[in-house]
């Protein structure tokens, strides 16, 4: 696992460790732009791997892993969003998201860090009228960086409940 990864994942067990973690998210970039996602709902951070493909899923959906012993199914966050799919290189990584139906892995062209972000920073999500658009949990401001937060359940979550049948 990189230097960098090794890194947000021991800060991500630290701060899972401590009382307040509502406030901080683990960003990560997809094409250029910074998403967030509450760190209470990350279990972890792994480095890309081989995913089987699993039939009839849609084509976000890559397939699915095993992760030490736990069958988890991955989608391609890319792919997820309408966009092309892109070459996965050493930053490339697969972020492990806790739902209620259970572990599943988003990947993501890179990890960036785990910032705070308090709630007079968080503005309520743009009425865009795009099906996208309802991930958006809000827009954080952290300096001049603006962050996208997503709600990682209407992210992953309706893909479990629509074709969780058809995974292993």
């Amino acid at each position: 696992m990189s230097n960098h990864i090794s890194g947000i994942q021991q800060l991500l067990y630290t701060e899972d460790a401590g009382a307040d973690v509502a406030n901080k998210y683990l960003t990560f970039v997809v094409e250029n732009q910074i998403y967030g996602l509450s760190i209470q709902n990350v279990n972890g951070i792994i480095q890309m791997q081989e995913i089987t493909p699993v039939p009839e899923l849609p084509p976000h959906v890559k397939g699915v892993i095993n992760m030490r012993g736990i069958v988890v199914p991955i989608i391609d966050v890319n792919l997820r969003f309408g966009k092309a799919e892109q070459t996965y290189n050493e930053r490339t990584c697969i972020i492990i998201l806790e739902t209620e139906q259970g572990y599943v892995g988003i990947i993501v062209d890179a990890v960036r860090e785990v910032l705070e972000i308090p709630p007079e920073n968080i503005s309520p999500r743009p009425a865009l009228g795009t099906q996208n658009a309802s991930y958006i949990n809000g827009i954080g401001r952290v300096g001049e960086k603006i962050v996208l937060l997503l709600d990682s359940k209407l992210l992953v979550g309706q893909e479990m409940a629509a074709y969780g049948d058809k995974l292993p």
